[in-house]
């Protein structure tokens, strides 16, 4: 099965400084290209205080208007919305729509506080049919914990959709209704989907959400680094990130690179069908409930250079209608429950019904 098993008095040491070194979000050298770049994106020089339109920050008064005034002041040809430190309270149901060339750069002061609501789908921040958008620095604080319906799963937020050139670094996420981010396609008035193209999350933390720490839907040319994905769970399927493009169309070429997936309730990382050449490289995938990467009828992907360590239902499972699948270079280490038939099955498991799956000789189990 290309895995070998290795009792290493120094592992546990090691391991815990490569988990450190990837929950403090320092970089770790490369097996292959196509990290995530915090981009420049094209935009004016104009730059707009959402205080002087009017928003105070001070977690009493609705701020919504106040951010969309500071969008719509900007020129036609872009340029900066500031948010000062402070605490401001966004209606989702309203939500706050980001414009094409724009930079939303906050303080790392800043927190963007969801306002309680009964929806089953609401926004804090949405990029819709845009361009050239920069999300940076500060916090948004979803309404988890004071929502007033039961039902819907859709509270993000951040949601990208349709959306090109998106760059979102620096920001920490927490406590939505349902994803932390989502990024997938729109529809035309003729019902064409476009996808979601060119995005990079980078030293983003997305933690308690309800749903989805991240969802990566309809898109292409994703990347994702350095980030961490934590304590998702509330309603299925609460996963660290979930790539499941809608049917009717894919999600293609997504590299996840060096990131933390620990905690969640359900797999760490999910790469569900109509996804195609997902990389998933140089991460520490750990204590997640479910797998620690769960490939159904995902292809052409590769699973390289991972530690993948005690997740309840093993390391990775490979299910009917993977295809194409490389695993390689991982370090497993108590994954699955124990007294499973054989011990490999707890760290890689492939099904029958799983085609052209590569197992290198080089991943290793550490006791």
């Amino acid at each position: 099965m290309g895995i070998r098993r290795r009792t290493d008095p120094d592992a546990g040491r090691r391991a815990l400084l490569q988990c450190l070194a990837c929950a403090l979000l320092l970089p770790r050298p490369s097996r292959a290209q196509g990290a995530a770049v915090a981009k420049a994106r094209a935009r004016g020089a104009t730059r707009v205080d959402v205080r002087a339109c009017g928003a105070r920050g001070d977690g009493r008064h609705d701020d919504t208007a106040a951010f969309r005034a500071a969008i719509a002041a900007l020129p036609p040809a872009g340029g900066t919305v500031r948010v000062p430190a402070g605490d401001y309270l966004l209606d989702p149901v309203r939500g706050v729509r980001l414009r094409s060339r724009m930079h939303l750069r906050m303080d790392p002061g800043a927190r963007l506080l969801a306002r309680p609501n009964a929806a089953a789908r609401a926004y804090v921040l949405e990029a819709r049919d845009v361009h050239d958008v920069e999300i940076s620095g500060g916090q948004i604080v979803g309404e988890r914990d004071g929502h007033l319906g039961t039902t819907g799963e859709w509270g993000h937020g951040l949601m990208i959709r349709g959306a090109t050139a998106v760059t979102v670094r620096d920001l920490h996420v927490a406590r939505c209704w349902g994803d932390g981010l989502s990024i997938g396609g729109s529809k035309a008035a003729d019902g064409r989907p476009t996808p979601s193209r060119d995005i990079v999350v980078t030293r983003v933390r997305s933690i308690g959400n309800r749903r989805q720490g991240l969802t990566i839907g309809r898109s292409r040319h994703v990347r994702v680094s350095d980030c961490e994905f934590a304590d998702t769970g509330g309603t299925l399927p609460g996963c660290g990130i979930d790539v499941e493009p809608d049917p009717g169309d894919v999600a293609r070429d997504i590299v996840i690179a060096r990131c933390a997936i620990r905690g969640n309730r359900g797999a760490g990382i999910q790469l569900y069908r109509r996804s195609f050449a997902v990389t998933v490289r140089d991460c520490v995938i750990e204590a997640n409930r479910g797998h620690g990467v769960l490939a159904i009828g995902a292809e052409d992907c590769r699973i390289v250079g991972n530690a993948i360590r005690r997740n309840a239902l093993g390391g990775i499972a490979l299910r009917p209608g993977a295809r194409g699948i490389t695993v390689s270079l991982n370090e497993f280490a108590g994954n699955g429950r124990a007294g499973a038939a054989r011990a490999w099955r707890r760290q890689i498991a492939v099904s029958e019904r799983a085609r052209q799956v590569r197992i290198a000789d080089d991943n290793r189990v550490v006791d």
